[in-house]
């Protein structure tokens, strides 16, 4: 075969044997294979641009070249369902929809509702042309250059009738063991973890990198077929359809015909959704027939057709094995839960924090315990309550510890109802290495190379015994120690000199100053504007500054006046660390958000949330991470959060979108 015959074969073969694997589960040949065919391609196509096609397999790696988002209107709108919360919610709309139907008889299908973000795909001629978040229903964000990446979606489909110009929507979705990875990532990398796969899903949509969004390896599930000329005229047969043609549709959709099964499937589904390897949170009931859904018709919000039945948040019993406690970077004790393992939400749990001394007392937690665990779609577990009825007699309280568990230091508190702390910060091991490892994390100094593990081990080598020692390290002290490479070893150096470009603000968060998170941090260095003006101040003055406060005050001042401290504030600058804003932050701020407190929330198209946290600031206002009555307005961006949403009506918080937000920061509001 000539050239271009090759190249066209090596596509159709490539996307066939995606679609085993990423579809069908089911792959007829090995990973090394398949890289091989994908190798060759991207060779005959370098060689020969001519022959270039937008949906050729070798497009799914993405590119770093992803600019800002489109806005495109729906042709058709995508409206949300309306929830139910109970069986008799579920058996109520069955009932309305049989009395509308004035007795025809009709079938219901029954499928999964899948947790993720929402997405609308458009095919002209067998090939995919467009790719639309939800937005608000009305109008979405182009995403095509970042869904090209997700192996389960076909860009050229299979033989099939399908019509030549169709929607098909679905939710994009990230899986529980990619989720899992991902979160393990960002907190080695000091990120902050993502609460679910659903953000996880739409965070990772709206990346402007689509190298990135390839990396993350989303996946997709297909839940409706839309076109002026459907192959069938009910649901189901439409969806085995698109099944047939390539897409990823799931099998646990089934026709049901009465409301009894109707019943059985929410019952089975509540047990077994456990087992699946993508998060749900529902299941969705529609009436199969499509003259029948024309009949029924839509609520201003709804088609009244179709319904949603939400899970309850889920939760499991587990036996406690024993409770540790465990010495963090500032000094503080948490009790630790080691549970009998037990699987929630897609993961096993083993562990979960007590917090403090207050939960354990709150929630009367014995020896050998049975304890609920709820997890509810978020990543961190929580203890919910006590089986009180399968408590072994003669159990005993858990009692909290009264000396550091890694030092033997008596534990103090240093004021009023604060956690119980280890005073020992210049001695004790978890202490030290904690503020290492903080200190070089990607939101402080971004100092790759330096995680927990090498922090443990730069520490027990006696290389770093603070967060100076860093800027004595040399490569050839680096190759002395058996568990760092050459590679790691100059990941680390390359590090530790751009870490001396970190600006200021990052610095002051980096030092751990207790109770100075980031944002403190961040308002504290633009306060002071260097290192020498910060220690110069008295406890009053430094209580002066915004936001701080006499409990921030304090600790800054007992930590700025420790002869420990100060050598090694002294060594980081000699070292060439910064130790002053720049030029550009110390400019005269902005004011038009003067005296405003402002919560963001959702995804954003044209900056990043912290981008928006230091427009803010730049210009006048405060940021906050939650809305009280305090709060001036939410800048609110994809996928707001619906308890936020419901927190601004219940208070009367104005919101802003992300234009308006730019639009009143420029002066064109």
């Amino acid at each position: 075969m000539n050239t271009q015959e090759r190249i066209e074969h090596l596509r159709r073969e490539l996307e066939r044997h995606n679609h085993n694997y990423y579809v069908l589960n089911s792959p007829e040949i090995s990973d090394k294979e398949f890289d091989m065919m994908l190798k060759e391609l991207e060779k005959l196509e370098e060689e020969n641009p001519e022959f270039f096609d937008p949906l050729s397999p070798t497009q799914r790696v993405g590119s770093d070249l992803s600019k800002g988002f489109e806005h495109v209107v729906h042709a058709r709108p995508m409206m949300s369902l309306a929830n139910t919360y109970s069986i008799q919610e579920v058996d109520e709309w069955f009932d309305r929809v049989k009395k509308a139907l004035e007795g025809e008889s009709f079938e219901v299908v029954g499928e999964l509702k899948f947790d993720g973000t929402s997405i609308s795909l458009t095919y002209r001629d067998g090939r995919l042309v467009r790719a639309v978040t939800r937005g608000d229903g009305t109008q979405g964000d182009d995403v095509t250059a970042n869904v090209k990446t997700i192996r389960s979606i076909p860009l050229v489909l299979r033989p099939g009738d399908w019509p030549a110009e169709f929607e098909i929507r679905g939710e994009i979705l990230m899986p529980w063991k990619v989720f899992e990875r991902l979160n393990e990532e960002r907190a080695y990398n000091e990120e902050p973890l993502f609460a679910n796969p659903r953000n996880a899903a739409s965070g990772t949509l709206k990346t402007q990198d689509s190298r990135e969004v390839a990396r993350r390896q989303l996946d997709a599930r297909f839940y409706a077929l839309l076109s002026d000329d459907l192959p069938f005229d009910n649901h189901y047969q439409n969806m085995e359809a698109a099944r047939s043609w390539g897409f990823k549709v799931s099998p646990a959709m089934k026709l049901l015909h009465t409301l009894e099964e109707v019943d059985e499937y929410i019952h089975y589904w509540d047990e077994h959704r456990k087992e699946l390897p993508v998060a749900t949170d529902g299941l969705v009931f529609k009436v199969n027939s499509i003259r029948q859904q024309l009949n029924l018709g839509y609520t201003a919000k709804s088609p009244r057709w179709a319904v949603a039945f939400k899970f309850n948040p889920e939760n499991a019993c587990t036996r406690l094995r024993f409770v540790t406690f465990e010495t963090g970077r500032m000094g503080i004790v948490t009790p630790v839960a080691n549970l009998e393992p037990v699987l929630l939400s897609g993961t096993i749990v083993k562990r979960a924090s007590l917090h403090n001394e207050d939960i354990i007392r709150e929630l009367d937690i014995h020896e050998g315990d049975w304890l609920y665990v709820e997890k509810g779609g978020e990543i961190i577990p929580k203890i919910t309550g006590v089986d009180k009825s399968r408590r072994q007699s003669g159990a005993l309280p858990i009692v909290f510890v009264t000396k550091c568990p890694e030092c033997g230091t008596p534990l103090v508190k240093l004021f009023g109802d604060a956690p119980w702390c280890c005073p020992n910060h210049n001695g004790c091991r978890p202490q030290i290495t904690g503020r290492i490892e903080h200190f070089a994390a990607r939101r402080m100094m971004n100092i790759d190379g330096i995680g927990e593990e090498t922090a443990e081990l730069l520490f027990e080598s006696g290389l770093v015994e603070n967060i100076a020692d860093i800027y004595d390290l040399t490569a050839e002290k680096l190759a002395a120690l058996d568990r760092i490479g050459e590679k790691t070893s100059n990941r680390i150096m390359e590090g530790i000199e751009d870490s001396k470009k970190v600006p200021f603000e990052r610095v002051v968060y980096a030092l751990s100053i207790p109770n100075v998170g980031e944002t403190t941090g961040k308002r504290l260095a633009l306060a002071v504007q260097s290192m020498a003006n910060m220690r110069a101040m008295s406890e009053e003055e430094l209580n002066a500054v915004p936001d701080v406060g006499p409990v921030i005050a304090k600790a800054i001042y007992e930590y700025l006046s420790d002869e420990k401290n100060q050598k090694i504030l002294d060594r980081l600058a000699a070292a060439g660390v910064q130790m002053q804003l720049s030029e550009e932050k110390m400019a005269p701020k902005g004011d038009k958000l003067e005296g405003k407190t402002i919560v963001i929330s959702g995804t954003f198209s044209h900056h990043s949330r912290d981008e928006y946290k230091d427009i803010i600031e730049r210009e006048g206002g405060k940021n906050a991470g939650s809305i009280s009555k305090k709060t001036s307005f939410v800048l609110a961006g994809e996928n707001m959060g619906p308890a936020k949403l419901e927190k601004c009506h219940q208070l009367g918080i104005p919101i802003v979108s992300e234009d308006e937000f730019l639009k009143m920061i420029s002066g064109n509001a």
